[in-house]
């Protein structure tokens, strides 16, 4: 998809990642070089469901979505080089993951990611999430890209 301009939304985002509501966690993709980095948000909604038991009296975004968020980013820069929009990418390994901020209802977090190794199925980047520019969280993330994926 050489025709991306960026920033671009949900729709564009959509035509490059496998998934949809309620799993996307990339609002905006503010600028990709494909192949190499991302830099994208996530708009955090105050009225997210999970908030209500994570936790009632203190909503915080779960880590785990963190991680997810910027996986999405990762395989959208990935996907958009080979020209693999909708292929899944699964998530494999997390190395040296490291929490840093909570992550707070109504909160833009900018989702950062290089990518520092690719071949035909395996992908390694570097990623990390920022709020107003304090560090959330960063780990090395490693995917597998089914270009193939199965009809459900």
């Amino acid at each position: 998809m050489d025709d991306i301009s960026y920033p671009c939304g949900k729709a564009v985002i959509e035509s490059v990642l496998p998934h949809r509501d309620p799993f996307v966690w990339v609002s905006r993709v503010l600028s990709c070089s494909p192949g190499e980095s991302i830099t994208a948000e996530l708009e955090v909604a105050e009225d997210l469901p999970l908030f209500k038991g994570h936790f009632p009296n203190h909503p915080v975004l779960p880590g785990v979505i963190i991680m997810e968020a910027l996986a999405q980013a990762a395989s959208f820069c990935v996907l958009v080089e080979r020209g693999a929009e909708g292929s899944v990418g699964f998530l494999t390994g997390i190395d040296k993951a490291k929490f840093r901020r909570q992550v707070l209802p109504g909160d833009t977090v900018r989702l950062d990611a290089r990518i520092v190794k690719s071949s035909s199925r395996m992908c390694v980047a570097e990623v990390e999430a920022s709020v107003g520019g304090a560090l959330c969280a960063s780990a090395t993330q490693k995917y597998v890209l089914d270009t193939a994926p199965s009809a459900a």
